[in-house]
């Protein structure tokens, strides 16, 4: 995974040339492996995501939809998500 592929939804069922940057086939063998992960804290309704380690980067898909678009984020994006989650910066004040 590279800038150019960081951050963007590979669609399962398609041509995964189409994404364009390196390392797309280390991507698709990357996901044929991944062992997906869904919160302990979400509910038995299935509204929830999916997240998967990969060699360079963490994989995010919907619960619902095993087969369907897969979202590629690097380790530095998904640090910096993961670091602004217990930061804060995602909660909604009601």
């Amino acid at each position: 995974m590279d800038a150019s592929t960081a951050g963007r939804a590979y669609e399962a069922h398609s041509d995964v040339s189409q994404r364009g940057g390196k390392g797309t086939e280390a991507d698709r063998g990357d996901l044929a492996r991944a062992s997906w992960r869904k919160s302990t804290h979400s509910y038995g309704n299935g509204d929830c995501v999916e997240a998967a380690p990969l060699s360079d980067g963490m994989a995010v898909r919907d619960s619902k939809d095993k087969a369907g678009p897969i979202l590629l984020f690097t380790s530095s994006e998904w640090r910096g998500f993961v670091g602004g989650v217990k930061n804060g910066e995602f909660d909604f004040s009601g």
